[in-house]
């Protein structure tokens, strides 16, 4: 039996530019890796008129009994400026007892603790009650359209069920062992374009300035609280992400103006309901001012939750006695794909420590790596008892 090491298999993970959506060879590798310890993989490519196609992995091993899943992303964000790094991004090190490198804890080295538990699980228990499966994506920092979204289609169609997933993003902000996610807020995008009437500066009566429009709208929809908050959600918030004009003249009244914001929300709200509430404004504010608008949306994804049963106060028993830390339920955050896979499955998110995510010289701590792959293959234990 193939026995993998966390460390190991986190560095060569790493070694894959897959800057999104550009796989590198990532998930090939990985199938690679699984089909040693005798997983059944398929490698599955997504791809649309709008969108570049990506690579997915559905990896399982067992036909029987409850699946088990865990789901992560090959995908990374662009490094910046690799000078301002202390090593290659991409040529992973170790420095102080820490292993520096983009992905080393969104998520490839997650990736990289589970297969390792399974490895030394399937060690032990060559003849378990159960399936394991993997669902790996390469398009979780980008747009998610080809990535796990189609692949839990893919999975619905084929009647593949899925039991209870682990999703491994990073979910501690300080300290391995803090912090479970159980839902997500949602999120929903807008691009508003006021159009004006373009005119000499010198002769505003002439014209109707858009900037004036949009910034009334831009206004009122901060100052509209969308709510206070639940016991599982904070408050929602709109926030404005980019205004624009485009406008190179000192002396021309510009035609258009243009805002775009993001709203994360919760479970007040639908991405439906916040649409309707958002339209009426603009449409109210942009008729008294004698304006036309357009809005288009985005939506990323309704905000869940996810209701605490066994398997989730199992895994929070099992990170206590690890870490010596009692995990906080949270629905903080971003988002991330157990918002798909929840259509099909109870999912709990937890993994490393965020607090280099995105940021230069992304690193984990070599400590919380070996603690991660106990947690792991304790859950893995206990789950198939």
């Amino acid at each position: 039996m193939t026995i993998i090491n966390e460390l190991q298999l986190s560095k060569d993970l790493i070694r894959f530019p897959s800057v999104t959506p550009k796989d590198a060879g990532a998930i090939k590798f990985l199938s690679q890796k699984l089909k040693k310890l005798g997983f059944n993989c398929k490698i599955l490519e997504f791809k649309d008129k709008k969108s570049k196609p990506i690579k997915n992995l559905y990896a399982r091993i067992g036909k029987k009994g409850p699946n088990l899943c865990y789901a992560g992303h090959t995908d990374v964000v662009p490094p910046g400026n690799i000078d301002d790094w202390t090593i290659n991004p991409f040529k992973p090190s170790v420095k102080k007892n820490y292993l520096i490198g983009r992905g080393a804890n969104d998520m490839k080295s997650s990736i990289a603790c589970f297969a390792a538990a399974v490895s030394k699980f399937l060690q032990k228990n060559k003849k378990f009650n159960g399936s394991i499966s993997f669902l790996i994506t390469g398009d979780e920092e980008g747009y998610a359209i080809n990535g796990t979204k189609k692949v839990v289609e893919y999975l619905r169609k084929r009647r593949e069920k899925i039991d209870f997933c682990i999703v491994g993003e990073p979910t501690n902000p300080r300290r391995l062992g803090e912090m479970i996610k159980i839902g997500r807020r949602g999120s929903l995008s807008g691009n508003i374009e006021i159009l004006g009437t373009q005119g000499h500066i010198a002769y505003p009566h002439l014209s109707n300035n858009p900037i004036n429009t949009l910034i009334t709208i831009c206004k009122k929809l901060k100052e509209k609280r969308l709510d206070n908050g639940n016991k599982n959600f904070q408050p929602s918030n709109l926030e404005f992400t980019s205004i624009n004009v485009r406008n190179k003249a000192h002396n021309v009244i510009p035609a258009r103006a243009h805002a775009q914001f993001n709203i994360r929300y919760n479970n007040f709200h639908t991405a439906s309901s916040l649409k309707k509430k958002i339209n009426v404004l603009v449409k109210n504010i942009s008729k008294k001012n004698k304006c036309k608008f357009r809005i288009d949306y985005m939506a990323n994804g309704d905000s869940f939750l996810t209701k605490p049963e066994k398997t989730i106060y199992m895994a929070k028993k099992i990170i206590k006695k690890i870490t010596k830390i009692t995990p906080k339920f949270s629905t903080t955050g971003g988002t991330s794909d157990a918002r798909f896979i929840k259509k099909i499955a109870p999912c709990l998110e937890f993994g490393l420590v965020n607090k280099t995510m995105h940021r230069v010289d992304e690193c984990v701590s070599l400590s919380d790596l070996r603690k991660l792959t106990e947690i792991y293959n304790n859950i893995l234990v206990e789950y198939f008892k």
